[in-house]
């Protein structure tokens, strides 16, 4: 039975990135999966010389194949163009960080005695990733750090679904609501709506310390 390749875009930025992406590419054909894989480029260069921070060939394979595998693309310090990843981001409304941790058996690290099981869920289209900044006066600049409610709920739909999908019992928002408390009372409320799971609300200093603990 011929096998139906999954159509995948291909990034392989710049920098490191093409060395990554190509053995990332090694790995997957390990695997015996079928892919066809669409290469788009999108490189500082290609940047400076288009001035578009993502070039329509890029958006148009992404729209096409609904997967991407992307390396690392140069992202200027202090002045420049604007980065690719928050670009994509808020283009694809890619809101969603989703980062399985987990322990690997037979794999000797620090944290070896203990079973590590998590998922991270990070916004990733608002707060400081809205990039709005100004110079107020001289030597003095602000930076918006926006959150919505309509974000915050989602976010946190993706967590609680995701959560009751794959059988698991709790969910932690780590917020910073103690100081921010119109930014981040917003989000810690749009969170408490959810269905009952176990659910905590944490700062990120207790957060780390409770996971060093009890790691």
């Amino acid at each position: 039975m011929s096998k139906v390749p999954h159509s995948i875009t291909l990034i392989p930025g710049d920098g490191i990135g093409p060395e990554i992406t190509a053995a990332a590419v090694r790995v997957l054909a390990a695997t015996g999966v079928a892919i066809d894989w669409d290469r788009a480029e999108c490189n500082e260069k290609l940047i400076r010389e288009t001035g578009e921070s993502i070039p329509q060939t890029v958006i148009a394979s992404l729209e096409r194949t609904r997967v991407g595998l992307k390396g690392p693309i140069t992202t200027p310090v202090g002045g420049g163009f604007k980065s690719v990843n928050v670009a994509l981001r808020k283009k694809l409304d890619l809101y969603a960080n989703v980062r399985p941790v987990h322990s690997i058996p037979n794999l000797i690290t620090r944290f070896s005695d203990v079973k590590i099981d998590m998922v991270i869920f990070r916004e990733n289209t608002e707060d400081l990733y809205s990039g709005l900044e100004h110079e107020v006066v001289n030597d003095v600049v602000t930076s918006l750090k926006v959150i919505t409610r309509t974000a915050s709920t989602r976010i946190a739909k993706a967590a609680f679904e995701f959560t009751q999908r794959t059988g698991r019992k709790k969910v932690t928002a780590i917020h910073k609501a103690n100081i921010l408390k119109l930014a981040m009372g917003c989000s810690s409320n749009a969170r408490a709506r959810w269905p009952p799971i176990s659910r905590r609300f944490s700062t990120p200093n207790s957060s780390w310390t409770t996971l060093q603990c009890n790691w």
